[in-house]
């Protein structure tokens, strides 16, 4: 009869155990979704800088453009190396993620991109 109350002990403990997978989880996912995100910030920060370097427009920077892009796709750019005369911008953005149910530090994820105009050869 003394074994009577063991049960809820391990009951609650395994409550407790998937719990916290369930959170992990979740942070999991999150981080994830932010990573295909700022992928996704990068690759079109790139692409307008790369393009604005083969085809210049009046009054656009491919670094302006670039920053841009990177923040309508929910990110902020951190690196952008556009060097005129170049058909090549290489791009690092940041997303934040924000805090994680693990981790109550406020989390951030970067990519980065690369982008070539390649001209036709004549």
């Amino acid at each position: 009869m003394r074994e009577r109350g063991s049960v809820s002990i391990l009951v609650a403990a395994a409550l407790v155990a998937l719990l916290v997978i369930a959170m992990g989880s979740a942070d999991v996912v999150r981080v994830l979704t932010t990573a295909a995100k700022a992928q996704t910030a990068a690759d079109a920060a790139a692409l307008a800088a790369a393009q604005t370097m083969a085809i210049p427009e009046e009054g656009a920077a491919p670094a302006d453009l670039a920053r841009t892009y990177a923040a309508r796709n929910g990110g902020t750019l951190q690196v952008c190396e556009c060097e005129p005369d170049s058909f090549e911008a290489i791009v690092t953005v940041r997303v934040p993620v924000g805090r994680l149910f693990l981790s109550g530090d406020d989390r951030a994820v970067t990519a980065s991109a690369r982008a070539i105009v390649d001209l036709p050869s004549l």
